[in-house]
């Protein structure tokens, strides 16, 4: 079977594959993409979920229309309301005039947002209305605006487990998942792996100013093959040009895959205890705002309390060191349910 190479977007990103995983998913963005309902990526790091929200949106009827995309993981929790709806002049320290945000730049287009999961609570309620009625206000602002746009979402955590714990709007899972398409990771392509390598390779040796690859020695491509690839496309994208940089050979076949460029044996050793803990506070990022910070603080702390409670709201406040009444007035005032 040949190779498909999708030509739905124009990119160098190219769709390439021809393991039957693959094409299973590029035949689920090809009969979505007519409809204007959200759609629902599900796939690890580097599994290429930017490229196939492109296909859905130059298959889609929207094709001419604009197509934004944001990395919800990427910007501050106090900057992606601004960025995402936009905001008024005042509306906040440093907003000097308007600014119009992802959903109305996208209007008659498509608007990906990638690490959905990331988000809090307040911008996965505004999202839901705008999925629902098409409306929202920017920050600072009290005129409803009106947008048409295709919703395509993408994550690479379970949604339906962050929603039984309470980390993820339900009901925003239920509009999001009209479909849901999961992409196969690279380690269920194997057929591929050498395919997207030669072609990783060839646009490297042009960028480089060579004539030409000169392909892979046996030994590399025994390497490549039996390589697990937790990054996925991205990490063999990025070994392979890494790679053929440093073989610097026009004739000779490849033969040495550089997997870490950190391997070295005057590499510097680490140093007990300087690694970070996985629950250490992130850095803020300033301006901020300080009531929407707490606000996601509190509501945060109380979702891990109950999770760890199991959702019993007696031994979720005992975990607070609170009372039951104070942990009911909590739940009230940032309406999470519980089971």
């Amino acid at each position: 079977m040949a190779p498909h190479i999708s030509e739905a977007a124009p990119r160098e990103s190219r769709l390439l594959g021809q393991a039957p995983a693959f094409l299973e998913a590029l035949d689920a963005v090809s009969a979505a993409a007519p409809l204007a309902k959200p759609v629902l990526l599900v796939g690890e790091r580097g599994t290429g979920k930017e490229g196939f929200a492109e296909r859905l949106h130059f298959l889609s009827a929207r094709w001419d229309g604009p197509f934004e995309k944001l990395n919800c993981a990427a910007i501050s929790e106090t900057l992606l309301e601004s960025e995402l709806f936009g905001h008024e002049a005042g509306a906040f320290t440093g907003a000097t005039k308007a600014h119009a945000g992802r959903f109305e730049r996208a209007h008659g287009g498509t608007l990906f947002l990638d690490e959905l999961a990331t988000t809090s609570p307040l911008v996965q309620e505004k999202i839901l209305r705008v999925i629902e009625y098409g409306e929202f206000e920017r920050l600072g602002g009290s005129r409803t605006l009106k947008t048409d746009i295709r919703l395509v979402a993408a994550t690479n955590e379970d949604l339906p487990s962050l929603a039984r714990a309470g980390r993820f709007r339900e009901d925003l899972l239920d509009r999001l998942a009209f479909d849901v398409i999961t992409l196969p990771p690279l380690r269920a392509r194997e057929e591929d792996i050498a395919l997207l390598a030669e072609a990783f390779a060839t646009r490297m040796t042009a960028e480089l100013g060579r004539d030409y690859f000169p392909g892979f020695s046996n030994r590399a491509q025994a390497t490549l093959l039996r390589y697990p690839w937790p990054g996925n496309v991205r990490e063999l994208k990025n070994v392979v040009e890494r790679s053929v940089y440093r073989h610097g050979d026009d004739e000779a076949s490849l033969e040495e895959i550089v997997l870490d460029p950190f391997a070295s044996p005057w590499r510097p050793k680490a140093v007990p205890g300087r690694e970070a803990p996985d629950n250490a506070p992130k850095p803020q990022t300033f301006p901020m705002d300080f009531t929407e910070a707490v606000r996601t603080f509190e509501i945060t702390l109380l979702q891990e309390a109950l999770e760890a409670a199991q959702y019993n709201q007696k031994r979720c406040a005992e975990l607070l060191s609170m009372t039951y009444h104070q942990l009911r007035g909590l739940l009230r005032k940032y309406d999470l349910h519980t089971r």
